[in-house]
């Protein structure tokens, strides 16, 4: 490589043939000033002059595996949401529910949580105890996770970039969680929010089948409609056994044959009290239950058989054990347990009507926040299962219709608010189709007043849909999951889809008035608004 002396110098570039030579030291001499000569030291006579030294060059880099080059918009969003939650190596759990990315984090301390809350993807941030929740949207959540858990099994397999002279710091336990009542319902909901998409899709194609069977159409196609939407409830008790199991430490597949039992039809032939038993007696509830303790057992088992006999005892045991006590108590227990709700959610909309509508719509965002609505998630299965929908799930969802009134009565009286006003403009049609975080969290929760207004705005709607279930309009849906205006395809109800979708849009409409009127006059005394 050619070099170039400093300029002010009287000598030549080296390279330069033209300039006078320096004279060559003597062979075996030490060159002036106790320095090797260029090229490194004089080899002896009759020995080739060794290889001149590469030149220094930087070590490259390795890039971490969450700065490789995104191909999608679903790839990008978690590549820039993994660096600003801590790394990789903060994260010690991954998951998803309808709307949320739920992640376990070591240190909560390392989340840049302004960045995270600032990214065009993230509709909002909720914390529950040690889960850093992060809302991106039905439908955008489904396909981030997976990317995401992509990049973390990268960042494992990777080699630890740890810079020279420093020490990874140790990973430190997820902090403990002081709320074991809200742990556990976390647990709950875990076993059921997987199988929310299948619900939804069985459940969108029985409302078309009985929208078919309604009007006569295509008689020779519904039979087979109704098969496709009735297949996965048919089972659906196999499928809590096998969550259950995975969710509690258990092998997922024995909890899945323990809770074949319950819907098994031979179970007719068994009597337990002088009474023979009803196949899917107990239902979702027995199955959780039964896998919950075949779970209990298997881990018994572990701990006491020899490894030897492992393989042929412990799920031998687990399967007779669970099995025994499934078929001669907890489906009879939980059959009780499920007519009871059945009987209560019925005869709190018949005659509670409106009253009961009321209260349920107003407290459902107070239950929310604190965590306890998934204790809701197992009522709702259990009356999908008995009656073929869930008349508890339209009035709930009102609560984000009083958000929707209350955000638009704010963005028509803070008019100087130029920020919040993008917020709600950004935030409305995910509120309008049932994602109310960014709303709460960015908007009505913020302010105070309008999260009691909003609140009072989803109690009047719920008692709309409270006093046509009174009437004899009940308004049900086939699924869990969505709300707003997401839920009209999943409507149904003993009055017929006409009476069960205007029930429901007047539900809708009354929300929106009046979270609306009480936040625009009574919801906004004293707040000033946020500067721009």
């Amino acid at each position: 490589m050619t070099t170039t002396e400093d300029p002010h110098s009287s000598d030549p570039t080296p390279d330069d043939p033209s300039g006078p030579q320096r004279p060559a030291p003597p062979a075996g001499s030490a060159p002036p000033n106790g320095s090797s000569p260029p090229g490194g030291p004089t080899p002896p006579d009759g020995l080739p002059p060794p290889a001149a030294p590469a030149p220094p060059t930087e070590a490259a880099t390795p890039a971490t595996p969450h700065q490789a080059t995104a191909t999608t918009p679903h790839q990008a969003t978690a590549a820039a949401l993994l660096p600003l939650v801590g790394g990789a190596a903060n994260v010690g759990a991954v998951a998803h529910c309808m709307t949320r990315l739920r992640l376990t984090l070591h240190d909560r301390a390392l989340v840049r949580d302004a960045e995270v809350r600032a990214h065009p993807a993230v509709l909002g941030v909720v914390e529950e105890g040690a889960a850093y929740q992060i809302v991106l949207g039905p439908g955008t959540v489904a396909r981030v996770t997976p990317e995401f858990q992509a990049l973390l099994a990268r960042s494992a397999a990777a080699p630890p970039q740890t810079p020279p002279g420093t020490q990874a710091a140790p990973a430190t336990d997820p902090p403990h969680e002081a709320r074991p009542v809200r742990r556990a319902l976390r647990r709950v909901a875990n076993v059921f929010v997987p199988l929310i998409p299948a619900l939804i899709g069985c459940g969108v194609i029985a409302g078309l089948n009985g929208l078919l069977v309604n009007l006569g159409a295509l008689p020779s196609l519904t039979p087979a409609l109704t098969v496709i939407a009735s297949g996965f409830m048919a089972l659906i008790a196999v499928f809590v056994g096998y969550n259950t199991a995975q969710e509690f430490g258990g092998t997922p597949v024995l909890g899945g044959a323990v809770a074949a039992i319950v819907v098994y039809a031979g179970v007719a032939e068994v009597e337990v009290f002088g009474q023979p038993l009803a196949p899917g007696q107990g239902g979702v509830l027995g199955a959780l239950a039964a896998a919950f303790l075949a779970t209990r057992v298997e881990k018994w088992c572990r701990h006491r058989v020899p490894e030897a006999l492992d393989v042929l005892v412990t799920p031998t045991l687990t399967v007779l054990v669970a099995g025994l006590v499934t078929v001669y108590g907890l489906m009879y227990a939980a059959g009780k347990v499920a007519a009871a709700i059945g009987t209560a959610t019925d005869g709190l909309l018949a005659q509670g009507g409106a009253a009961a509508g009321f209260v349920l719509g107003g407290l459902f965002l107070p239950l929310v926040m604190l965590g306890l609505h998934q204790a809701l998630i197992p009522l709702h299965a259990t009356l999908i299962e008995q009656q073929g929908y869930t008349a508890l799930l339209p009035v709930l969802a009102m609560a984000g219709a009083g958000q929707v009134g209350a955000a638009l009565a704010v963005y028509v009286r803070l008019r100087r608010a130029e920020g919040l006003r993008r917020t709600i403009r950004s935030a409305l049609p995910a509120g309008l189709l049932g994602v109310g975080e960014p709303l709460i969290y960015g908007v009505t929760l913020p302010l105070g007043r309008p999260f009691a207004t909003a609140c009072v705005g989803g109690a009047v709607g719920g008692g709309v849909i409270g006093l046509f279930g009174m009437w004899g309009d009940t308004v049900g849906s086939t699924a869990i999951g969505p709300s707003g205006w997401a839920l009209f395809p999943l409507l149904s109800g003993p009055g017929g889809a006409l009476a069960t979708v205007g029930a429901y849009a007047a539900g809708l409409l009354a929300g929106y008035a009046a979270g609306f009127v009480t936040t625009y006059f009574f919801g906004l005394r004293g707040v000033t608004a946020p500067a721009p």
